[in-house]
């Protein structure tokens, strides 16, 4: 039997992000050693805010490593206030006090020491911009052999985009960063929106895990999947009143991933005009094209096509309602 996933969570929380962490914290198959943060969702400063709230009001003392606070070289934009409030949890009435600070060393060197310390043992878990993951990339070279696998929640090769009609949101906001992931040469899985956009989390299930928990960790996310909602609701009808479980997917891929389907092949991302972020993958791979960067030089991605909705539901809802929540850590 596998020992426990050792894990580090790079994220830019955000709602689904919190669900995301709240999922791996609650899963018996997870150690979460670190949370490194980024831009994204909301600014650096409150991403990292965010994770050292959610750990510790769930009563977890989780090291968080602060990391990049704007793309490569792409020009930085403004947070979606308007998806997951300026806080980035739905604009929470009130905050507890909480102990706690970021690590002295950036994310990047975070990542770095801990792959170093625990070679070929560390799954990382990557739900957002990779900038992160492309800095650690230039300190270390040979991080690909010392992470066991890298998981992303990003992309899309089939569904249509979120940001525009071909690109998705984390890859598109640093797309350098997500080419450099991509052909960095790690057991690399893709989780985008081809699954993503086929798991609906209803609202009502976080009124029912808050009331069965009666825990401030789950009615923080219950106040903060209310803001989410209504903004999914709005643009996609169709789903009810919920939200899509985007970032807790790269989680159940890693304990679970007899629940996807998947295809091997080449990706690349377009970093400059009207498909900037766009995820492009060689489905083919016997062909040779005259377009240079699809050679045999790069690396295959495990990319996520297909996914038994049924099942990662039921496996989301039996981890979040087990008993996995401490009292909060408060100053």
């Amino acid at each position: 039997m596998e020992t426990k996933h050792k894990v580090i969570f790079d994220t830019d929380p955000g709602v689904d992000d919190a669900m995301a962490l709240y999922f791996a914290l609650a899963h018996p198959d997870i150690e979460l050693l670190g949370i490194t943060t980024t831009f994204g969702n909301v600014t650096v400063e409150q991403a990292t805010i965010n994770a050292l709230y959610l750990t510790r009001v769930a009563g977890r003392e989780t090291p968080v490593a602060q990391g990049v606070s704007a793309p490569l070289s792409k020009a930085p934009g403004q947070p979606p206030g308007f998806i997951h409030g300026d806080d980035g949890l739905g604009n929470l009435p009130e905050r507890i006090a909480v102990p706690g600070r970021a690590e002295d060393c950036s994310a990047a060197e975070y990542i770095v020491k801990m792959a170093r310390a625990f070679p070929g043992e560390i799954s990382l878990v990557a739900v957002a911009p990779m900038g992160n993951l492309a800095l650690a990339l230039k300190l270390e070279p040979n991080l690909p052999k010392l992470l066991k696998r890298v998981v992303i929640m990003g992309g899309t090769v089939s569904e249509p985009g979120n940001v525009s009609p071909v690109a998705e949101a984390n890859i598109w906001n640093d797309p350098e960063a997500g080419d450099m992931v991509f052909t960095a040469g790690w057991d690399l899985t893709m989780v985008g929106l081809d699954v993503t956009h086929r798991v609906v989390l209803p609202y009502d299930f976080f009124v029912r895990l808050a009331q069965h928990q009666q825990h401030r960790a789950t009615d923080t996310l219950q106040h903060a999947v209310h803001f989410y909602s209504d903004f999914y609701s709005g643009i996609r009808p169709e789903i009810g009143y919920g939200c899509f479980g985007h970032d807790v997917l790269a989680f159940v891929w890693l304990v679970a991933p007899e629940l996807f389907k998947t295809q091997s092949g080449r990706v690349r991302v377009a970093v400059e005009g009207i498909a900037n972020g766009q995820t492009m993958m060689d489905k083919l791979d016997s062909i040779f094209y005259p377009q240079p960067g699809w050679g045999e030089e790069v690396p295959h991605t495990r990319v996520c096509i297909e996914v038994d909705t049924t099942a990662c539901l039921q496996l989301i809802a039996s981890t979040l309602n087990s008993d996995w929540l401490k009292p909060v850590i408060s100053k």
